[in-house]
């Protein structure tokens, strides 16, 4: 009788307890925002700060272009109140999903909101626009203020907290804009040629002055031969380029092959290191943030290309 009574109450304590931790999650209950990649999570983080319950479907290392939505994520899709994500065929086997999403709720393609005289335009594929406008700080602040007004029309409650964040937020990327372009100034002007897996930093060379050569195309998904290997290879050697760059979410395979390539040749060339492309470095760490990101490719790339050393 007495463990009876003893499991009675502890069962009404169970229930009472449940009841009131979800009463208080309807109550105080966030907007659960699903994001495609680490740098639009951190941008819609910048906006919102803790307003929201914020996700990432790809985390550092995840090549968006490859990307296939697994269960997991529909699921996570479904339950989303928004959906923030790159556009611009980024996220090319999603493409799909996003849009009859959007027949049901919010769903927002960042980078899709600026004007389509900020894209670069890319010849490999007839009308397609180059996705990664992140590398152009001055851009992607531009597009985190257009991302800051959908996510406002969203929340009538919280319009002056995400604007003043919108703000801040853009003053701390107009420094780090300025800083790029301190640090890049660097490098020799004869020695300021990027070389990567692939075409990932066009923006971040219009912006900030550099050749950018990438031995795939824009997308990871385009192939590439013995010849674009051997072409590359001759250029990097007539050019007398010292470091070349693998990327975190790109297979370091292609780039080797270069390396070797510039061997053979008499031309000894070396990994500068391993840009953050298409996905940010680990959570809780300062290249898991956009700005830390930024920050750690530039002092890599200063570092590879001239002899000088930047500061933290």
């Amino acid at each position: 009788m007495y463990w009876s009574h003893t499991k009675l109450l502890l069962f009404l304590s169970l229930i009472i307890f449940t009841f009131s931790c979800t009463t208080k999650e309807k109550k105080e209950g966030q907007t659960y925002i699903v994001c495609t990649t680490g740098m639009i999570k951190d941008a819609v983080g910048n906006i919102v700060g803790n307003k929201a319950n914020i996700e990432a479907l790809m985390g550092p290392g995840v090549d968006p272009h490859l990307y296939k939505a697994t269960q997991g994520d529909l699921k996570k899709l479904q339950q989303a109140d928004i959906i923030v994500y790159n556009g611009l065929f980024l996220e090319g086997k999603m493409g799909d999903v996003l849009q009859k999403l959007s027949n049901k709720k919010t769903v927002i393609a960042m980078a899709e909101l600026l004007p389509k005289n900020s894209y670069i335009n890319n010849t490999e594929f007839q009308g397609a626009f180059d996705p990664h406008i992140w590398f152009d700080v001055n851009l992607w602040k531009k597009a985190v203020q257009l991302l800051s007004k959908e996510l406002i029309n969203t929340d009538s409650i919280n319009q002056s907290l995400f604007h003043k964040n919108t703000i801040d937020f853009s003053d701390q990327l107009d420094s780090l804009h300025k800083a790029v372009q301190t640090q890049i100034n660097l490098i020799p002007k004869d020695k300021r040629v990027l070389v990567t897996a692939h075409d990932a930093f066009a923006y971040f060379g219009r912006a900030y002055e550099m050749d950018v050569r990438g031995l795939q195309g824009i997308s990871t998904l385009s192939e590439f031969g013995l010849r674009d290997v051997s072409n590359l290879v001759d250029f990097i050697v007539q050019n007398e380029i010292p470091a070349i760059y693998t990327e975190t979410s790109v297979s370091e395979k292609a780039i080797k092959a270069v390396l070797e390539g510039c061997g053979s040749k008499g031309h000894e060339v070396v990994i500068g290191g391993s840009l953050f492309s298409d996905a940010m470095g680990e959570e809780e760490t300062f290249e898991g943030t956009y700005i830390g990101m930024v920050h750690s490719n530039v002092e890599k790339i200063v570092s590879g290309l001239s002899k000088n050393k930047i500061e933290k």
